[in-house]
């Protein structure tokens, strides 16, 4: 029965087989704090629903904030942060922060907030083997509890830390993701490869669906749009965009435009 459970949202998520899913990613204020785009949440996540996005990552509370709201008529998929990590900061000190990762909570308390799917970190690459060794337990412990109780599990697999030149190199998209998939994640969230072809190579060796996401703000809609078309040929379950969403000069008509590409059907089958 949880497996039955389990492709029913994830087939809300994600829109089934053949379709490319728009995720908007709004759980940065956890880490980040309320920068720019994210002041009025409420407001925002109300406009991505109007959008018809497909999903939208959230934090446990802005969950609970938004369901006690006056509601839209539709709803998207939604998507539960069940945890944080020190990558951020400890990157942005040249690899000298200490690397911690905490659950916030279980995947049953994303359930009972009515979340289609939870998502989780896994960060390789940082060289420090005990971080890295609980990010595995970790991983693996929340998919077998994803497991029990039918919601499925997306973990945004990425390569960060002292060992790794360029996050979107191949070779590490290929290790992490996979990795992921063996750990029992039903799909990933994870970095661009940087060119259609070597993604597609990452996602034709993922035996998951892969969502490409956006990270850092490009430096126009032009920009992130390309990214889109190119996660499209490259075969990608979809994309995975927070701030070249949120902070997008008009965000209803960069989610028009993103949502025409990745329904594109010259994109469909591309000749790359």
């Amino acid at each position: 029965m949880s497996e039955c459970g389990k492709k029913v949202r994830l087939c809300r998520v994600l829109g089934g087989e053949g379709y490319r899913a728009l995720i908007v990613a709004f759980d940065h204020a956890l880490v980040l704090g309320p920068i720019p785009g994210t002041e009025d949440p409420l407001r925002q996540i109300r406009r991505f629903a109007e959008a018809k996005v497909d999903a939208i990552l959230l934090n446990l509370g802005l969950i609970r904030q938004f369901a006690d709201s006056p509601l839209s008529a539709r709803l998207p998929a939604l998507i539960a942060r069940i945890d944080w990590t020190t990558v951020w900061s400890a990157i942005s000190t040249n690899g000298k922060g200490e690397l911690h990762s905490s659950l916030l909570a279980r995947p049953e308390d994303a359930l009972r907030h009515g979340a289609d799917a939870v998502l989780t970190y896994m960060v390789v690459g940082t060289g420090d083997v005990d971080f890295e060794s609980k990010e595995i337990a970790r991983t693996a412990e929340i998919a077998r509890e994803c497991e029990r109780i039918g919601i499925p599990l997306i973990v945004e697999s990425l390569a960060r830390g002292r060992s790794v030149q360029n996050p979107g190199e191949p070779k590490w998209l290929k290790l992490h993701t996979r990795m992921a998939t063996e750990l029992g994640a039903d799909a990933v969230k994870t970095d661009y490869a940087g060119d259609p072809f070597a993604m597609r190579s990452v996602v034709e060796a993922c035996p998951i669906p892969i969502l490409v996401l956006g990270g850092n703000r490009y430096g126009s809609d032009e920009e992130a749009l390309d990214v889109v078309r190119n996660a499209a040929r490259a075969g990608a379950a979809g994309v995975f965009f927070g701030r070249n969403v949120f902070q997008a000069p008009n965000m209803e008509s960069f989610l028009r435009q993103a949502r025409a590409l990745l329904n594109d059907p010259e994109l469909v089958h591309p000749k790359l």
